[in-house]
This record gives structure tokens, sequence and C-alpha cells, in this order.
């Protein structure tokens, strides 16, 4: 690509009035360079990227073509398509979604959309609820606010195959990001009827499989527990408070400043339950509404971070590997005591989330399925579950990062149904006189201590997207079987770009050292950034803790 000529094409025909023409007019050559250096990717997760002008930003063009691309493969591919889109509180997720919607209409594709912002996974569920031929979710997850981002979905309510988005991209590709497009007047659209707002009767049946995901089966809880809930300013507010206030959980406090939705994210700038920062006003409304638990959901709710009080009342955070093992004893425990377990239960979880989940499911007799990093990988095989007709043994699914689904009724992680069932947990246990930190040590104790730690490393701008290549080819050119981290050798090296274990090819490196610990290397699929999870297995927290010091510290100079 030209990037000055593409620069000028740019000034001269974007003509729509979003900012886009008076940015492009104030750029200086580094910024023309960022900006227009490649187009902005599209793969699995769809489109994510920085707002603004050009082709490697998110705006009405960008995502205009990525819409007529999916617009012609769904013609391609279905004799009456219709899409499902949803939305988030981000800048210009409103806008965007319209934008989509009128091309889809214009061409000939009939759109359902939510007629205000809506958490993730409702979008997978409308999906399957109204027979749609694909979905798009304008978000960038958790991301800082100058990102958006345009995931879409199939069918089947899953994020997109490699396959479908490989096609979709040929098809993106043949355009002409101004001339090829076609457009449609949003509210004209809606006039004509090949846009209509999605009834409330699907979000009713949406809260109702939520609800449906129990597994106190009778037991008695006491549901007064205070809980104090945080969206992030994101679009959890309405979804999360129904359900917990229809389950009977209704002693909610909302963090006032993080309820209503706002794009900037005034008061966490990452707004991610992984970050303490973006948890710190939660526990501050905690403590003073001395409350036993604090939720908080990402701005799409397809994630949530909690924090409960230790022995002495102080707040302390969970991983989101350590809520999964803690769920996952409960659902499977719950399902064992009552006589619930399907005759062939499985559960899955990503390749770089805690291994001690494996003990766990083991000791109940739930099978184990490792997939790829990203949700969308378990939605995959519950599918596979549902075509065998098994739909019914899956038991759990989640991810480090946060993720966390107990039902098939979607097939994307929910916040809401993660922020549900972790109430019933915690309610559960308290009702009987246990503290869930202790619960996770009982755990611990049982099945062995396990650290895991996540280390991102940004590269920006072209120069960083290269820099990466040349980290993940040193890594691969010089790290094998026998290295050793931390005094620990390597005894396996799987390197996911070969396709293994029947898993789509993924550039990622996994490295299993001795006495259980393990390295994994990936590059983020939806940020500038490599990131590195560390897994030890001790005897001792402060015993794993100082192991994984030293590997980091052995690490570090892959990424100078």
């Amino acid at each position: 690509m030209d990037i000055k000529k593409e620069y000028e094409r740019w000034l001269a025909s974007a003509t729509a009035d979003d900012g886009v023409t008076k940015e492009l007019r104030e750029m200086d050559d580094a910024a023309i360079e960022d900006s227009f250096y490649r187009n902005l990717a599209f793969g699995t997760g769809g489109l994510r990227g920085v707002i603004g002008a050009g082709t490697n930003r998110m705006n009405v063009y960008t995502v205009a073509k990525a819409s007529q691309g999916l617009a012609d493969y769904l013609n391609k591919n279905d004799t009456q398509p219709s899409v499902v889109i949803g939305y988030d509180s981000r800048i210009k997720s409103d806008v965007f979604a319209r934008v989509a919607a009128g091309v889809f209409a214009a061409n000939g594709i009939k759109v359902h959309i939510w007629p205000t912002l809506t958490p993730v996974p409702t979008v997978s569920f409308a999906i399957r609820y109204l027979h749609a031929s694909a979905g798009v979710m304008v978000t960038a997850s958790h991301n800082p606010s100058k990102y958006n981002g345009y995931k879409v979905y199939g069918a089947d309510g899953c994020q997109i195959t490699s396959k479908a988005a490989k096609e979709i991209l040929s098809e993106i590709e043949k355009l002409d990001i101004f001339a090829d497009v076609k457009s449609m007047n949003f509210d004209a659209a809606m006039s004509g009827g090949t846009v209509a707002y999605i009834e409330d009767a699907v979000m009713t049946a949406f809260v109702s499989e939520v609800k449906n995901q129990s597994v106190l089966f009778g037991d008695e809880v006491d549901k007064n527990i205070a809980i104090v809930y945080s969206p992030l300013n994101g679009a959890g507010l309405v979804p999360v408070t129904r359900v917990l206030q229809e389950m009977g959980y209704t002693n909610i406090s909302v963090v006032k400043e993080q309820e209503q939705p706002d794009g900037n994210f005034p008061t966490c700038p990452y707004p991610n339950p992984e970050i303490k920062e973006a948890m710190a006003l939660g526990v501050e409304y905690a403590g003073k509404c001395r409350a036993d638990l604090l939720l908080a959901t990402d701005p799409d709710c397809d994630r949530v971070g909690i924090a409960v009080k230790d022995s002495n009342g102080e707040y302390v955070l969970l991983s989101g590997n350590e809520t999964g093992i803690l769920l996952l004893d409960y659902i499977c425990s719950q399902r064992a005591k009552h006589d619930k377990m399907p005759a062939n239960p499985v559960m899955f979880k990503t390749i770089v989330t805690m291994d001690l989940a494996e003990r766990i499911a083991t000791h109940y007799g739930v099978e184990t399925s490792n997939v790829l990093t990203g949700f969308k990988f378990i939605g995959e095989q519950i599918g596979r579950l549902e075509k065998q007709g098994r739909v019914s043994d899956y038991v759990f699914g989640f991810e480090e990062s946060y993720g966390y689904l107990t039902g098939s009724y979607v097939r994307d992680k929910d916040g809401v149904n993660g922020a549900a069932m972790i109430c019933e947990m915690f309610a559960y246990y308290q009702t009987r006189g246990i503290r869930l930190l202790d619960k996770l040590n009982e755990l611990y104790e049982e099945y062995g201590y396990c650290l895991n730690t996540l280390h991102s490393f940004e590269f920006a701008g072209s120069a960083g997207f290269a820099k990466m290549q040349a980290i993940m080819k040193k890594f691969r050119g010089e790290v094998g079987v026998g290295y050793s981290f931390a005094g620990k050798k390597c005894q396996t090296l799987l390197d996911y770009s070969l396709g293994l274990d029947d898993l789509p090819k993924s550039d990622v490196l996994k490295y299993l050292l001795e006495d259980s610990c393990s390295i994994v290397v990936r590059p983020s699929g939806t940020e500038p950034k490599l990131k590195v999870y560390i897994s030890v297995s001790a005897p001792t927290k402060e015993n794993a803790e100082e192991i994984e010091k030293m590997i980091t510290g052995e690490l570090d100079e892959y990424f100078m």
C-alpha cells in the first residue's frame, strides 16, 4: 500500500460527519504512517483497533467495509440471511452498530438489533433464539477507551471459525472502501422493516436461561448477602441486577461513579476486572457498605471479577483461575451430591488456564478438554457436543481471563451467568459458615498449591509488530526441550502453530517444565502485545512465588 497516496484518497473521499475529515487534516507524517501502514486486521475475533481515521483504525468506513464483506459472504451462503447486532457503552459503539445495520439492510439482509446497549452473550443468545445467520457485537471488551471492535458470530452463536474468517476476509479484500460499499439510512431501513428492534421477550428468555443454571437443587441459602456491584460504566447494569434480584439477591449496592454507561471510563482507564486499579473504587465501596462480596463486570459484560473478605476483614481480589476452580468444585460437588451429574461429564478450559482445574475435574469423574486461548474455542466444543447429542454432558467452561459459562444456551463467556453463579456459590458457603478464601485454601491443600501469573509486553505500531514476530522466532529457535527456567528443565515443547491435538493452528508456544510447571508465550489476538503465562506448582505459596520470580527474571531478556 502506498501510504501517502491512500491518505490523500481518504482526505478527498471521506465525507461522513464523524470527525474523520478533521483528524485527517491534522495528521503529521508519523500519524499518517501509523493510521495507514496496513488495513485493520480481520480474523476470528473480527476487527479491533484504535478509534480514528485511516485504514488501521476503527471508523465508519472500516466498519462499513467489513459489514459489506460479511454481507457478501452471507448472501453467497444463505438464501434468506439475517443478522443480530448488539453494542456496548464504548465510544461510537451505537454509531458503528447503526452503520453496520444500514449496510446489511442495503444488501437485502434482515437485521435484528438490540434497542439499547447489551452484553456480548445476549448477541450469541439472540442468534440462536431468532435463528439468524450471523451476529455482530460492537465492542472492544476490556481494552482502554480509545479502542473499539467488531466481533462476528456464526449461526451457531459461536464466534466465527478460522475458515469462515478467511472467507469473509476474502470478500472484504475485494472491496474498495469508498466505491464498493452499499449503505442505507438506519431510520429508513427501520421504517421499511428491513431493520427491527429485538423484542423484550428475547431478553426475558435470556434471563430465564441464566436463572436456570442454579445448582442448589433445593438446598437452602441465605440470599441476603451484602453485594456491591460495578458494571465499570459498561453494559452489565440492567441484566446483572435484574437476574440477581429475580433470583432473590436484593441486598445490592451499585458503585455510583461506575453505574451508568460511559465509554470514557473516567474512574478506570483500563476497564478490566483483572486489573487491581479497575477494582479499587469497588473495594472502597465494599468497605463503606460492609459488603460480603464485590462483583465487577467488564464493559461488554462477558467477564466478571470478585473480591471477598479475609479473616481480618480485608478485601482480597481473586484471580480468574481461583474463581474458576472454586466454581468448578462447587458445581461438581452439588451435582454429585444431588445425583445430577451427567453420564459422561466434560469440562472445557483453555491451555493457559490453571492445570489444577483438571485435577479437580478428575476427582469428580469429569473429563477435561483443553482448547486454544479464547472462549470461542470452548463455544465450538459445546457445539460439537450438541451435534453428538451430548450437550447435556457439558458441566462447565472457563478461562483464566475471568470468563465463565455453566450452560449451553450461549456459546460465549457470560458475565451475567458468572455473576449469578458466584453469588449463589458465595451464599451457599456463607450460609454454612465457610469463607470463600477458606474454601480456596482447602482446594489447595487437597490438590496442591498452584500459582498462575500473566505478564504482558506491549509493542505498538509497525515496528512493534515486526519486533513481536522476531521475538516469537527467537523463542522457536533458541528455547526447546532440555532448556531450563529457574532450574526446571523443559520436558515437552508444544508448538500450536503446527496444529496440535486437532486444534486449529495458532502462534502459541507452551513449555511443559519439570514439577508440573509451565510457560506459555503467545501474541495477543486483540492488542499489540506479547503475553506470557507462567504456572508454578509448589508445596507452598511462598515457594511458588520464589520460583515464578526466577522464571520471570530469566524471560525478561527475550523481551528487551
